[in-house]
C-alpha cells in the first residue's frame, strides 16, 4: 500500500504541476493589457548617451556622417528594376558558377550539382549613403553604405554515391561598407579598365540554411560558428588595403591613342535579299570596329530598295591596325520591332596597304563561321572604297602616364625604402591676418617645410622631401600643416595655422604610389595636393 500510495501521489503531483502551468500561462494572456501605448518621439538632441548608443547602428550614414550624401533616387531605380535586375544577376551567378563547379565536383566523387532555383526574392538591396574621394590621379573612388534584408531562394542539388541531397538559403541579410575604385579612367567606353572593391569594416552575413529541409542554423553553437567563419574568411581576402580586382578592359589597350584613320565610303548593295512578306525592304549599313564599342556609324535608310546606292562617307579611328577589323552590317530597317540583319561582311585592316585607296566588292554572309552551311546562300553584295591613312611619327601620341614608381637608391635597407612626399599645390587657403602660406610636414619627429608664397590664396609650391626608413611605414601617418607667417614689426599676430591634415601611411605602402587631394582640417575650402611615392630595391 505504501508503494502505491507513492506512485499515484507522485502520479498526482505531476497531474497538478501539469495543470497550475497550464492555467498559468492563460491567466498570463489573458491580464496582459491589450492597448499599445504610443511611441515616445524625442528629437536626436534630446536623447541620453544610452539612448544614442542603441539608435546608432540604425541612423542612417548619410546622417552620422556628413561626408557621405543620400541616395534615394539610386534606392527607387533599384526597386522599380530589380525584378529584371534580379533575373540578370541570377543568370549571371549561373553562368559564372556552373564552369568552376564542373570543374571542382570531380575531386570530390560528386555526380553533379545543379541549381533548382536560384532567385534574390523581392527585396532589392539598400545604399545607407556615398562618399566619394576627390583625388588626383585617373581614378573614381567612391564608398557605399550597403544594407539588405533579403528573401532570397537558393536551392541546390547535389547528387554523389546513388544519393540525392538538398541545400537551401533562405533570409540573407547584409550589412557591409565597401570601397569601390573605378581606374584607370580611361576615353573608351565604359570609361574605366577596371574594378577594385575593398571593404573598410568586416561585414555582418546572416542567412538561414535548410539541410535535407532541416534547418542546420538552429543546431546549438552552429549559427555562431558559421557566422564567425564567415566574417574572418570574407575580411582575410577583401579588408582594406586588400581587395577584389575584376577586370574590364586592357588598359593598355584602352589607354592608347589614336594611330590612323580609316576613310570608308559606302557605295552600293546589289541584290539584296528581302525581309519583308510585303514589298521591298529598307536597308542601310552599320559600320563597326573590334575593340571599340563608341565608334559606330550608320547611313542613310534606303527606302523599298534591294540595290541601293548611298556613296556616304565616314572617318573612323584606328587604335592598333594590326588587329582590328572593319564589320559592316546590312539591315532592313523596320518601323516597329528590331531591325532584321540582312547580312555583314569584314574587312581585316592588316590587308590593306596604307594611304592606297581600294575599291572592295564583298559578299553578304549570314555569320561570320566559316564552316556555316547558310554561308552557302546567297544574301547579295556591297562595294565599299576603304583607305587607311596613319598618323605621322610625330603625330602618333604616347601611352597615358602609367604613374609608375621608380625603384629606391643603392643603399636602401632590403627590408625598408624610401619614402617621397611631393607637395604640390594649395587652394582656398585664407589666413585671418595674412596669407603667406608654407607647409610644414612632421614625421617620425623630424620636420621638413617648404618655401612661403607670399600673399598668395593659391600657393604652388613642387617641392620633395625624402626619408629613409628601415621598414614599411604601415602604421605610421604623416602631419602636414600649411601655416602662413609674416615678418611686419608690431604685428600681434606674425604666425597662424591655415588648416592641416593627418595622413596615414599604409595605404601608400600598398599602392606604391598616391596623388590625391586632402582638404584642410580648421579651414573654411581649403585644400592641398600632395603625391607620395613608397619606393623599394625590388
Amino acid at each position: 500500500m505504501g508503494f502505491i500510495s507513492t506512485i499515484m501521489g507522485l502520479f498526482g503531483f505531476g497531474m497538478g504541476f501539469g495543470f497550475g502551468l497550464v492555467v498559468g500561462y492563460f491567466m498570463f494572456i489573458y491580464f496582459q493589457p491589450t492597448e499599445v501605448e504610443d511611441p515616445e518621439l524625442r528629437p536626436l538632441v534630446e536623447q541620453t548617451t544610452e539612448g544614442l548608443q542603441k539608435l546608432i547602428p540604425e541612423i542612417p550614414i548619410w546622417i552620422k556622417n556628413p561626408d557621405y550624401d543620400r541616395l534615394d533616387w539610386l534606392n527607387k531605380f533599384l526597386e522599380y528594376m530589380w525584378p529584371y535586375l534580379d533575373k540578370a544577376i541570377c543568370k549571371m551567378a549561373k553562368k559564372i558558377a556552373e564552369p568552376i563547379i564542373a570543374e571542382e565536383i570531380p575531386k570530390y566523387k560528386i555526380e553533379s550539382v545543379e541549381f533548382e532555383t536560384l532567385t534574390l526574392g523581392s527585396l532589392p538591396p539598400t545604399f545607407q549613403g556615398m562618399k566619394v574621394y576627390n583625388t588626383e590621379e585617373k581614378e573614381l573612388i567612391m564608398e557605399l553604405g550597403l544594407k539588405w534584408a533579403a528573401n532570397p531562394n537558393i536551392l541546390v542539388a547535389v547528387k554523389a554515391f546513388g544519393l540525392r541531397a538538398t541545400v537551401q538559403v533562405l533570409d540573407l541579410q547584409v550589412f557591409a561598407l565597401p570601397r569601390i575604385t573605378l581606374k584607370p579612367l580611361v576615353p573608351v567606353f565604359p570609361c574605366f579598365a577596371n574594378i577594385h572593391v575593398s571593404l573598410m569594416e568586416k561585414p555582418h552575413v546572416d542567412f538561414g540554411v535548410k539541410l535535407l529541409g532541416c534547418d542546420a542554423m538552429s543546431i546549438p553553437g552552429v549559427y555562431r560558428i558559421v557566422q564567425e567563419l564567415i566574417k574572418d574568411q570574407v575580411a582575410n581576402m577583401y579588408l582594406w588595403p586588400k581587395r577584389l580586382e575584376v577586370q574590364i578592359m586592357d588598359p593598355a589597350t584602352a589607354m592608347q591613342k589614336p594611330r590612323g584613320l580609316l576613310n570608308v565610303k559606302v557605295i552600293r548593295a546589289m541584290k539584296l535579299k528581302k525581309k519583308d512578306l510585303l514589298g521591298a525592304s529598307d536597308p542601310y549599313v552599320k559600320l563597326t570596329l573590334s575593340d571599340d564599342k563608341v565608334q559606330t556609324k550608320k547611313t542613310t535608310v534606303k527606302m523599298k530598295n534591294l540595290n541601293p546606292e548611298w556613296d556616304e562617307e565616314f572617318s573612323l579611328a584606328i587604335r592598333d591596325p594590326e588587329t582590328q577589323i572593319l564589320t559592316l552590317t546590312v539591315y532592313d530597317w523596320d518601323e516597329v520591332g528590331s531591325h532584321d540583319k540582312m547580312g555583314l561582311c569584314v574587312v581585316p585592316l592588316k590587308d590593306l596597304t596604307p594611304e592606297e585607296p581600294k575599291t572592295l566588292t564583298l559578299e553578304l554572309l549570314k555569320t561570320l563561321d566559316p564552316n556555316d552551311v547558310q554561308n552557302e546562300k546567297s544574301r547579295g553584295q556591297i562595294v565599299v572604297e576603304v583607305n587607311y591613312k596613319p598618323f605621322k611619327d610625330d603625330e602618333i601620341p604616347n601611352f597615358e602616364q602609367t604613374g609608375e614608381v621608380e625603384k629606391a637608391p643603392e643603399g636602401t635597407p632590403e627590408t625598408g625604402g624610401l619614402l617621397v612626399i611631393i607637395i604640390h599645390e594649395a587652394q582656398d587657403v585664407e589666413g585671418k591676418y595674412h596669407t603667406n602660406p608654407s607647409v610644414r610636414l612632421h614625421f617620425r619627429g623630424e620636420e621638413r617645410k617648404t618655401k612661403t608664397v607670399k600673399k598668395n590664396r593659391d600657393p604652388r609650391w613642387e617641392e620633395e622631401f625624402q626619408f629613409v626608413l628601415e621598414e614599411p611605414p604601415t602604421n605610421d601617418r604623416v602631419h602636414v600643416e600649411v601655416r602662413s607667417s609674416s615678418k611686419k614689426l608690431g604685428l600681434r599676430h606674425p604666425k597662424e595655422t591655415l588648416g592641416y591634415v593627418d595622413i596615414n601611411l599604409a595605404d601608400v605602402v600598398h599602392n606604391k604610389r598616391i596623388n590625391e587631394r586632402y582638404h584642410l582640417i580648421d579651414s573654411k575650402n581649403g585644400t592641398i595636393q600632395i603625391e607620395m611615392q613608397w619606393r623599394t630595391a625590388t
